[in-house]
């Protein structure tokens, strides 16, 4: 979190939190089909019809269009917080889970459309992970097709139906496409073409031109994939680290051009772990002043399942690297004098809260994860003096603090300079 944020205002993005409640109307409509069903809601003790939030997009389109005459435009907005939908749980996928939303609203230009293809990457980067995918697709290249095939009033179904690929792959997508949709085998065969094809990024773009040729929306979506990986390239971004993949369509029917997920290539089954996209018309259920947007969502929770999964995470029960040992009651203030002074440097410090034997209290440590123990008992006090010790590699070394503690903090950093950070 503390990353994403980092991340989000090195680009621009000002913090902002909406409600968890909505009015109803406010949510219902607006993603698909399934989140509506996934919607929790229900009466407040005013009667008045509400709803959680399913995602962070829709209240951010209702804020914009009731607050942006004091906010101007272009507006860039983050929102860390948690929402709700009501589906099966599993690896990843929770009932409650938390959004690291950034978003650009007021502007169409494809400037936007790649800085947010730029944010996932740096943000990726900087929490330590170099091996993903970003994929990118746009809806109009979709729809253009959908429209050369007389396709345009099934397109929502349609879309939805492509966005299963990864789940019931391209036979089940064929089937429902045919069977519930209403395709032809002809139809269905042109919608799959498109979705399969493959290749590095200006292969598919060639590709692209060809099979959309006619179609002015199609083209119009083929011509901002060009501008966004054509930038992506330009500014040194690895071509293995983002591709264009025509089959994501993503679920919600919110979406109008291009669209983004993230997969990491060591766990691609965990589904993408940061998607988002461009949302030109969202906001106009709320507003006749026309407030075009585009963003992306970090999915915390499915990206620490992913994490953990993969043993990227170290197993630390404490955000404290250093624990202080507790011996003579009498001599607490003592104690307290020098936690204070480890934190006034900058250090979290947890002194233990009972005069417990030495090896019960470093148990403790151990399970908690902590880095260095400060150990002081009666006589070390008396002569201003207390070990630190190194809990990885068991080394200590005897520390005077009759200096106001300055030596024994910098005991302190050189062995937590030498641990990775955490």
């Amino acid at each position: 979190m503390e990353i994403s944020r980092r991340v989000y205002r090195r680009f621009g993005f000002s913090p902002i939190d909406t409600p968890a409640l909505e009015y109803l109307e406010i949510l219902t409509g607006k993603g698909s089909d399934e989140t509506d069903r996934q919607l929790y809601r229900f009466e407040d003790h005013g009667g008045r019809r509400v709803g959680m939030r399913f995602d962070l997009t829709v209240p951010l389109a209702r804020f914009a269009a009731q607050h942006i005459g004091s906010l101007g435009t272009p507006f860039k907005r983050y929102h860390i917080a948690p929402v709700w939908r009501g589906e099966n749980t599993q690896a990843g996928r929770y009932r409650e889970f938390v959004q690291c939303d950034f978003d650009t609203i007021g502007t169409e230009s494809v400037v936007a459309d790649i800085e947010t293809a730029m944010v996932i990457q740096e943000l990726f980067c900087e929490i330590g992970i170099t091996e993903f995918s970003l994929r990118i697709n746009n809806r109009q290249v979709l729809n253009g097709l959908l429209s050369k095939l007389h396709l345009d009033e099934k397109s929502v179904a349609i879309l939805r139906s492509i966005d299963k690929l990864g789940k019931i792959g391209t036979g089940g997508v064929a089937n429902e496409l045919e069977q519930q949709v209403g395709l032809t085998t002809e139809q269905a065969s042109q919608v799959l073409k498109l979705a399969a094809l493959e290749g590095d990024c200006g292969a598919i773009l060639k590709e692209l031109d060809q099979l959309l040729m006619g179609s002015e929306l199609g083209q119009a979506g083929i011509e901002r994939l060009r501008a966004v990986t054509s930038a992506m390239q330009a500014v040194g971004i690895p071509e293995s680290r983002y591709r264009i993949d025509v089959s994501i369509a993503r679920g919600l029917d919110y979406y109008t051009g291009t669209i983004y997920e993230t997969m990491l290539d060591k766990l691609p089954a965990i589904g993408s772990v940061c998607s988002g996209g461009r949302y030109d018309n969202l906001a106009g259920l709320f507003t006749k002043q026309h407030l075009p947007g585009i963003g992306a969502s970090l999915g915390l929770d499915r990206l620490l399942a992913a994490m953990e999964s993969l043993n990227m995470l170290e197993p630390v029960r404490t955000p404290a690297p250093v624990f202080m040992a507790y011996f003579d009651k009498e001599r607490l203030h003592d104690y307290l004098r020098i936690a204070s002074w480890i934190r006034a440097a900058g250090l979290g410090v947890e002194l233990f809260p009972e005069p417990k034997k030495l090896g019960a209290q470093l148990k403790y440590a151990d399970q908690r994860g902590f880095a260095v123990a400060v150990i002081a008992g009666s006589r070390e006090l008396e002569q201003c003096t207390c070990q630190v010790k190194n809990l990885a590699s068991q080394a200590s070394e005897e520390v005077a603090f009759t200096d106001g503690g300055e030596s024994l903090i910098q005991a302190i950093k050189r062995i937590l300079a030498q641990i990775p950070q955490r």
